[in-house]
């Protein structure tokens, strides 16, 4: 069975019921009632009224709240990060993302003999929306359409680019902007241990085992010759 436990959000509890009548005659216009009911300890309507203005004023503004709420997933603080290719902002927004080669702490489960601590990596490309993540790697310092991409040189990722996040509970707000959607995904790949090979994938030319404790025994730059190349362009991942 899958565990969806890392899907939820904040618990609510029913407060208010809320009953739309509608009269209807020979007339094209119709005439509604609204009746109101408060919900007792185990979530039973009871105390059933008119809707008052207080009580629709309330519920005004808590669909105004909610609405702007949602309105701030994926909005930048200003002007658009230099290290994005593209954003969707739709409702099933996705961002793409590029990193540079860069140091970073690697994490390794104790199977694999390869020690966690900081190793180099090569450039990235990020595409995540809010429940998945694809990664790849790449060559370019400049990006088009045609971009090449390679396969992110990691473990626990599948052929597609997409990464198997294990047990890490996945929690991305309604209301999470641009920047921290972005930085909260980079936290929880590198934040989460590398265990296995999917599939039997190769991801690099050669042992991956073998790369890491090397890389991660010393200070040298990701060597992106081992990098093995996917059939995929940047293109590919716009949808």
């Amino acid at each position: 069975m899958k565990d969806l436990t890392g899907t939820f959000g904040n618990l609510y509890e029913p407060v208010k019921a809320l009953i739309i009548l509608r009269k209807t005659g020979e007339s094209q216009q119709s005439d509604y009632y609204i009746e109101s009911y408060d919900m007792d300890d185990k979530g039973c309507p009871i105390n059933g009224h008119p809707l008052s203005v207080r009580e629709s004023n309330s519920l005004a503004k808590a669909l105004q709240a909610g609405e702007k709420k949602a309105q701030g997933f994926l909005t930048p603080k200003d002007l658009m990060p230099p290290n994005v290719l593209h954003l969707n902002s739709g409702a099933d927004g996705y961002v793409i993302w590029h990193t540079p080669p860069q140091p970073v702490k690697l994490l390794f489960t104790e199977n694999l003999g390869i020690p966690s601590a900081m190793a180099h990596i090569p450039a990235l490309v990020w595409k995540a929306g809010k429940g998945s993540l694809q990664l790849f790697a790449v060559y370019a310092a400049e990006f088009e359409e045609t971009t090449p991409l390679f396969y992110a040189p990691f473990f626990n990722i599948y052929p597609d680019g997409r990464v198997c996040m294990g047990n890490v509970r996945i929690r991305i707000p309604n209301d999470c902007g641009l920047e921290r959607f972005m930085e909260r995904w980079q936290e929880y790949f590198f934040n989460s241990y590398f265990s296995h090979l999917i599939g039997g994938h190769e991801p690099i030319k050669g042992n991956i085992v073998q790369l890491w404790q090397q890389l991660t025994a010393n200070a040298e730059p990701f060597p992106t010759e081992v990098l093995n190349p996917t059939p995929y362009q940047l293109k590919n991942l716009l949808r």
